[in-house]
């Protein structure tokens, strides 16, 4: 029992012995090393949004630009972690090696999160859309806030933040209406309005609507003829970001001028024939 207490107190001897002649020897490199890393990882943010900047100044979209300004950072963060396990004495040789053996049986496990990554890369590349648009896919519409290499960030009007794994964005179907998007809005008038007449002020209406944009005309025009109404169509765009809002502006300027116009919108009606026997 004595021995078995010797060689355990020799083995924690030896443990000690090894810690202190390592401080001892790599003390200054041990705080060299944490010196230049905190130097290193503040100049590798500020390189990252320098980059940044010089992007988007060469007329580079966001999107772009921050994953450029991203890799610079990765890159100086890497160069900057060799130099410090060079200054405290270990060779990254060893540590690559059992990098590329790990990642090896790990990439059959994580090939969803590579299949996320390389589609980021893929929406980085081609651009679909970029920071700012306005996208449908899978279901959900809202407005691009950020683009990653394994996820999309879009925000809807609510400030809902939807966070959508790029690998189910690759591939599907993307409705892109960019920063406007068109708003539909259909009206029924009676059969005995001048149709000129209420076409011209739906017309004024909403030209002059201030949620409307003025990049595309405002479009209206007789979609079809119903039961009891001639019925109108109004296109028009507005700011994706306030789309419903929009939408309850734009109704409410219709019904109004409608109203000071003396316009009926007729109810539905149904005409019944009752049939005597003679």
């Amino acid at each position: 029992m004595e021995q078995e207490i010797q060689k355990e107190l020799e083995q924690l001897q030896v443990i000690y012995d090894t810690i202190v002649n390592f401080f001892i020897n790599y003390s200054f490199q041990l705080i060299g090393a944490v010196i230049v890393l905190l130097i290193g990882l503040m100049l590798a943010s500020r390189f990252a949004k320098f980059v940044q900047r010089v992007c988007e100044s060469k007329g580079i979209d966001v999107t772009l630009s921050r994953f450029i300004g991203n890799v610079s950072k990765i890159v100086i963060i890497a160069m900057v972690a060799v130099i410090c396990l060079n200054k405290v004495g270990i060779s990254i040789t060893p540590i690559v090696a059992a990098i590329g053996a790990i990642s090896l049986g790990a990439g059959l496990a994580v090939q969803g999160l590579l299949s996320n990554y390389s589609a980021g890369l893929n929406i980085i590349i081609t651009r679909p859309f970029v920071v700012g648009d306005t996208i449908s896919v899978q279901g959900v519409s809202g407005q691009v806030r950020d683009i990653l290499l394994a996820y999309t960030l879009i925000v809807t009007e609510d400030d809902v933040e939807i966070t959508i794994p790029n690998k189910h964005i690759v591939g599907e179907i993307i409705h892109n209406s960019h920063e406007v998007s068109l708003l539909e809005l259909s009206i029924g008038v009676a059969y005995s309005s001048d149709l000129d007449k209420v076409t011209e002020i739906l017309q004024n209406a909403v030209n002059n609507h201030q949620d409307v944009s003025t990049d595309k005309a405002p479009l209206v025009g007789i979609s079809g003829f119903g039961d009891s109404s001639v019925d109108f169509e109004v296109r028009v765009w507005v700011d994706s970001k306030k789309l419903n809002a929009s939408r309850f502006s734009v109704n409410k300027a219709i019904w109004d001028v409608l109203k000071s116009n003396s316009i009926d919108i007729p109810f539905p009606q149904r005409e019944v024939k009752l049939l005597k026997d003679d």
